[in-house]
């Protein structure tokens, strides 16, 4: 049962499938978890959209379950912190509190044509050298450009200063804080940062690149830092201090604690997502990364990452599970792939629907290569795992080039850290320790140290450092020969994935 003398710091991490709240203890202990899914709408293809209202009703909901399920009233709440889904767009009427259109997700491709526009002869680079970010429909700028140019009456209403643009962090701000009575309206440099609009060095909205899109920077939140109160809550959290926002992966940075340049997380999930720690100083990439914000405490200089995704980790698994047919579940694979010392030669490159980072191919397709009759259904196995690792060590590799940088270790989480084979391979591969934390909610864990230390409930980063627990450590076991060796080998196969798309273009056109 909860403790009078406790401190206790809540998360909201409102995520692209369903919202969480998760209240942690002083400790960094999970005290309890309310989680709710909302709808995903689909009205042409390439679009995908989320009611506003609904996730607004739906964060309300899991707020007060989590409450309920841990025993405490708001009071005891010493701060609340946000994480979010990125780049995922909100406009809505300041005068009525309503979305003026559904909110538009970081899936969403309907800009595409709008992004080609706009690169111009210069293309998808124009803005990269301020952003850190190529030109994309990725990001929210263009998303917001596009609802100004097709709802009627939007542009002038914008300019007017009636209509408030956000990502999800501010959406939720703004509610949080009095909505139409009083309402905050900001944002955190991580999700400005995902924009395309801010400059990376100084941290402010580019007007340059605001008059480029056509958006009035009246409808712009404010940029602050990702640990300070911004506002207090009203409502259900009436007086608790809304105290962080970051983006889902800068939170997970935070709540694996690598807070030394240097210092790297993976969460291996559908893709994985691979951020290293670059200090106070943006690096531009050459090979294929993201330059994106880190995180910004308060005051302080703040700090930069390079980010890779992996689009096809886990799915390779499902793909294994459900189109192949040679797994009924996803455990299954550890033991089949465990019963063979090695792949059998066999490498497996899932470029279902191209290469992301650091190749960026959309010609690519999934190859299997260095098939023998030897090979049996465990080695695939095993090269389904080992392609996560191989892919892992590229973006690694690529960090390097960019940065100078060599990562430490690297932290992990997400639902394929379960897989010690895999975790023990990565750390092969890698050469450095893998290590896995004890509390692996570490998106929220963010969220929360970040409001923690903006509100006194921790003091400073060597006290979240003595929090964060290890669970399991992987060490290198693989002879550096080896390693040179199996990597060759796939960088082989990975050359072979490359120009099937196109192959098949021209032969349907001959």
């Amino acid at each position: 049962m909860p403790q009078p003398t406790d401190t206790y710091v809540a998360a909201i991490d409102q995520g692209t499938t369903s919202s969480r709240c998760i209240i942690f203890d002083h400790n960094g202990a999970i005290v309890a978890v309310d989680q709710r899914e909302h709808r995903q709408i689909f009205p042409k293809p390439g679009w995908v959209e989320h009611d506003a209202t609904e996730i607004w009703a739906k964060v309300q909901a899991v707020v007060a379950g989590a409450l309920a399920r841990a025993g405490l009233r708001a009071d005891q709440l010493t701060a609340l912190g946000i994480t979010n889904q990125r780049e995922t767009t909100v406009l809505w009427d300041r005068r009525t509190g309503k979305p003026v259109h559904n909110a538009i997700v970081w899936q969403d491709t309907r800009t595409s044509g709008l992004c080609d526009q706009l690169g111009g002869e210069v293309g998808q680079d124009r803005f990269r050298d301020t952003t850190g970010l190529p030109l994309a429909s990725y990001f929210s700028g263009p998303k917001a450009a596009w609802l100004l140019e097709q709802v009627p009456g939007l542009r002038h209403r914008a300019e007017q200063g009636e209509i408030a643009f956000g990502t999800i962090d501010s959406w939720l701000i703004w509610n949080l804080t009095g909505g139409t009575d009083g309402g905050v309206h900001v944002t955190d440099v991580t999700n400005a940062g995902r924009t395309l609009l801010m400059d990376l060095r100084t941290l402010q909205w580019d007007s340059s690149i605001l008059a480029a899109m056509g958006l009035p920077e009246a409808m712009l939140p404010e940029i602050r830092s990702s640990a300070e109160v911004y506002g207090t809550a009203v409502g259900q959290l009436a007086g608790v201090p809304v105290a962080s926002a970051l983006g889902d992966q800068q939170a997970a940075v935070f709540g694996q604690t690598c807070y030394g340049v240097g210092e790297a997380k993976n969460t291996y999930g559908t893709g994985s997502f691979l951020l290293l720690n670059t200090g106070d100083r943006p690096v531009p990439s050459k090979s294929g990364l993201l330059t994106t914000m880190g995180y910004q405490l308060g005051g302080e200089r703040p700090v930069y990452c390079l980010e890779g995704s992996i689009a096809i980790t886990g799915a390779l698994v499902q793909w294994f599970r459900d189109q192949l047919g040679i797994i009924r579940s996803a455990d299954e694979i550890e033991p089949l792939a465990a019963s063979v010392d090695d792949n059998g030669g066999a490498y497996i490159v899932p470029a279902f629907s191209g290469l992301f980072a650091p190749y960026w191919r959309s010609d690519a397709r999934g190859v299997i290569t260095g098939l023998t009759r030897y090979v049996t259904k465990a080695h695939l196995a095993r090269a389904v795992l080992e392609a996560t690792s191989w892919q892992t060590r590229e973006v690694v590799d690529a960090m390097y080039q960019d940065s100078g940088v060599r990562i430490s270790s690297l932290k992990v989480d997400g639902g394929m850290t379960a897989n010690g084979l895999l975790m023990q391979h990565q750390a092969d591969v890698l050469g450095v320790p893998v290590i896995r934390p004890v509390v692996a909610e570490t998106t929220c864990l963010g969220a929360a140290y970040a409001a923690g230390l903006a509100t006194g409930a921790w003091q400073d980063l060597d006290e979240l450092r003595a929090h964060w627990k290890r669970d399991t450590e992987w060490t290198p076991g693989m002879s550096e020969e080896a390693r040179t060796r199996e990597y060759g080998n796939w960088r082989m196969a990975v050359e072979r994935s490359l120009g099937w798309h196109r192959e098949e273009q021209r032969a349907e056109g001959s």
